[in-house]
């Protein structure tokens, strides 16, 4: 359907995992123009519009500066529609269903649902379809946690007792990742941890990326670790502003968005940790990094290296809440 209002003479799928399942899938079908499997690779930012656009024309998933935008730059000299393939399902379903019966679920001022995947500890990883609005205590059991991540890694750190009065928000929800951190679980560990993936998954390509990332990571594991510091939040807050709002993608933004909330969220493990003691019992990783980095591969105050070994991500369950208005497939 978007390829028809567009006048498209071709589309593609970009996935990591699950290619020869899309493409099988494909073979049963009967589309008016061909779609084409794209498999990318495991990188985090391999998925980012420009990144993206280049890849399937021929060049390495890294994103590009952002003037002229994708939609005018075009994969061979054709101009291209970016879309999320949720977006896509929506379109989808309005189609078939129409708008009064999207408007149906969510909101007046956020019509429609969005597919959420939901950290809890000791359960398996889960996605379910929620309407916008609900409130996330609803999606997330919230006892004995101490702050909720909303939005992924790119996203924030939210106080339990504020995150139990908000709903799902399409403005915060970011990649539609929420995680519950318990309250025997230190949050500046967590944070180390995710920030050091995401300086070693950076492009490289410019300043911000290539020293600002590693620097900030390497100091922001300094505070997560519980023994007078020479690094202060301060320190970290000075070099958010100087990497924030630079750079081909806004990779550094999202991680500087996730510090910045860690900082204010925090701040009982920050000043526990400078007296040299740790608040957690537990400090065992709890968030879902990929080990696709060696030691020798750390972040340090002199740059990124990049490491392209990435294992396949453990399986994910798929169900809905009870207000779901049609079924998830139980297999991705």
């Amino acid at each position: 359907m978007a390829a028809s209002a567009l006048g498209a003479a071709e589309a593609c799928l970009a996935v990591e995992d699950g290619a020869s399942w899309l493409e099988a899938a494909l073979a049963e079908r009967h589309d008016p123009l061909p779609v084409t499997v794209v498999r990318l690779p495991r990188r985090f930012l391999a998925g980012q519009a420009s990144a993206l656009v280049r890849y399937v024309s021929g060049g390495p998933a890294l994103p590009t500066h952002p003037d002229p935008p994708v939609r005018e730059r075009g994969v061979r000299r054709a101009p291209p529609l970016v879309q999320n393939v949720e977006t896509l399902a929506h379109l989808a379903l309005i189609a078939r269903y129409g708008a009064d019966w999207f408007r149906a679920a969510g909101t007046p001022a956020q019509p429609g649902s969005a597919l959420c995947t939901l950290h809890v500890p000791g359960r398996e990883v889960r996605v379910v379809e929620a309407p916008f609005g609900m409130p996330l205590a609803r999606l997330l059991p919230l006892n004995d946690t101490a702050a909720v991540l909303v939005g992924g890694y790119h996203g924030t750190w939210i106080p339990t007792a504020q995150a139990a009065q908000l709903p799902l928000d399409a403005s915060t929800l970011g990649a539609g990742v929420l995680a519950a951190l318990p309250t025997d679980r230190c949050g500046l560990t967590e944070t180390a941890r995710v920030l050091r993936y995401l300086a070693l998954q950076s492009a490289g390509q410019c300043g911000p990326c290539l020293n600002g990332l590693p620097r900030i990571a390497a100091a922001f594991r300094t505070l997560a670790q519980p023994r007078p510091q020479g690094t202060t939040r301060d320190d970290i807050t000075r070099w958010t502003a100087l990497t924030e709002g630079r750079g081909a993608c806004h990779h550094p933004d999202g991680t500087i968005r996730l510090v910045r909330s860690a900082l204010t969220t925090f701040t009982p493990e920050l000043d526990a940790h400078a007296n040299g003691f740790c608040t957690a019992t537990d400090r065992t990783p709890l968030l879902p990094v990929p080990p696709n980095c060696s030691p020798s591969t750390s972040p340090s105050t002199n740059g990124a290296t990049h490491s392209s070994t990435v294992p396949p991500s453990p399986p994910v369950r798929y169900s809905g809440p009870a207000e779901r208005r049609w079924t998830v497939p139980s297999s991705p």
